[in-house]
């Protein structure tokens, strides 16, 4: 094959030169950010030499080549298009200019959380049996084993702003140790961990005129998100003007503090506000909604664990639990939970990436676990139509274990291990086999139906290998 003669046919069928913005390439393809992709004559290029298919996807045209043949092919596409080579980070920064706001945010939430994915999925994986065996007594809370496995499958959530800061800080364009330094801050042990609000109360601080809640930030998203972009940028600004003899010293010692101020006076009290005003509203639609209620909130709910603020709904469903003796909001949570698992389940089935496959099935089943960050980020909302796919079927769901009357009497398990709370509808017998059975039989039903919508969209995922 003649690479150059490849290279020289490609350029006039992307368009010219001029609409050429940036070329990469991966194992078998080569990547490109196009100004206009609808300029590029795609049934022309796959009749050249060596190609094996093109198609443009998630903001980059992509020409597949093969493995030994693209690395070549590339050389002389960079020269003869009068491109420099880029790193792959300033390619996907070009990328990111191509898409819609929307998009731009799903990849930068998608870049930020797939390299923790694994923490959070072992995690994950690990809370839904402990719930159970706590829930069926078949080891005692205070036992040496269950307390070893409780730190074991808590720690990635305890220290979840510290995971998110160190891998946001590398998407911002700021100093990952520094991010995490963030993180530290907000989950320090002089502040109460969020978790156990609902049986202690916080102290408070009186500086600068501020009355300062000691309260930590664990298990949360929105608030290290808001402190990490702010410290990048902080960061940033000092080193175009501190001089780089001292840079060492004074950049990254200004950033913490400066960073960790704002942080504690402004962005965590604001991510707090935000938590509380969502749940009250929650609390009011469910109350006066009905049926409604459970489709407004299964439909939601995933949306709102992308913001991390569904961690504060563990206190309303204490209270729920004190007052009432039962839990209306965590069959709906499970609904949500399942409809995103199984949309990842569908993604694992339908994709013909073997990378996204490695992803999508553990991401799944730690979705129908009780745990949907992995999925949720990693695999549905980066393909977008699985996630509103099952935002749609969580809505469904939500509403019909409402206008059902299904309710639980425990609260932290939602998904399969839910069957451990014993889900019951009201005035009926909570260890009815019968109910468990229907339950299952759900779960069933909601992941078929996902797989099936989000099927169109998957089939179209390309090969990563």
């Amino acid at each position: 094959m003649n690479y150059e003669r490849v290279a020289k046919q490609l350029i006039p069928l992307l368009g010219g030169k001029e609409n050429i913005i940036s070329a990469v390439h991966c194992a078998t393809r080569l990547r490109l950010v196009l100004k206009d992709d609808t300029k590029a004559d795609t049934k022309a290029i796959e009749n050249i030499e060596g190609v094996k298919g093109a198609f443009s996807s998630s903001g980059q045209y992509q020409i597949i080549f093969g493995t030994g043949v693209v690395n070549k092919v590339y050389d002389s596409f960079v020269q003869e298009a009068g491109l420099q080579h880029v790193s792959a980070d300033v390619h996907q920064e070009a990328v990111k200019q191509k898409m819609n706001p929307l998009a731009r945010l799903a990849k930068t939430l998608s870049n930020i959380f797939v390299p923790i994915i694994p923490a959070i999925v072992a995690s994950g994986l690990l809370m839904g049996p402990l719930g159970m065996m706590k829930a069926f007594k078949w080891v005692a809370p205070d036992s040496p084993l269950y307390v070893l496995l409780d730190m074991f499958s808590s720690a990635a959530f305890i220290i979840l702003p510290i995971l998110i800061g160190f891998s946001a800080a590398k998407e911002f364009g700021g100093t990952p140790f520094l991010g995490a330094v963030i993180g530290g801050i907000m989950t320090h042990p002089a502040l109460l961990n969020p978790w156990g609000l609902a049986e202690a109360k916080p102290n408070y601080m009186h500086f600068l005129g501020f009355d300062i809640a000691m309260v930590g930030y664990q298990g949360t998203v929105v608030p290290i998100l808001l402190a990490t972009y702010v410290m990048c940028k902080i960061e940033r600004g000092l080193r175009n003007v501190v001089p780089h003899t001292v840079s060492l010293l004074v950049v990254p010692f200004v950033t913490v503090i400066s960073t960790g101020f704002i942080t504690i006076l402004a962005i965590g009290p604001l991510g707090n506000l935000l938590g509380d005003g969502i749940t009250t509203v929650l609390n009011f639609i469910y109350h006066y909604g009905g049926a409604l209620a459970g489709l407004i909130f299964g439909g939601l709910y995933s949306m709102i664990v992308i913001t991390g603020v569904h961690h504060s709904f563990h206190a309303i469903e204490a209270n729920l639990l004190a007052k009432l003796g039962v839990n209306y909001l965590l069959p709906i949570w499970s609904m949500a939970n399942v409809a995103q698992g199984g949309a990842g389940l569908a993604v694992f089935v339908k994709a013909k990436s073997l990378k996204t496959k490695e992803v999508a099935l553990p991401s799944a089943l730690s979705a129908f676990l009780g745990i949907t960050e992995p999925v949720i980020f990693g695999v549905n909302l980066k393909y977008r139509k699985p996630f509103i796919a099952a935002a749609i079927g969580g809505a469904l769901g939500g509403a019909y274990v409402v206008f059902t009357n299904v309710v639980a009497n425990a609260y932290g398990l939602t998904g399969i291990p839910m069957i451990a709370n014993r889900g019951a509808r009201r005035n009926a017998k909570p260890h009815q086999l019968f109910n468990w059975i229907c339950d299952c039989g759900r779960i069933g039903v909601y992941c078929h139906v996902i797989a099936w919508i989000s099927r169109g969209r998957i089939n179209k995922a390309p090969d990563n290998r």
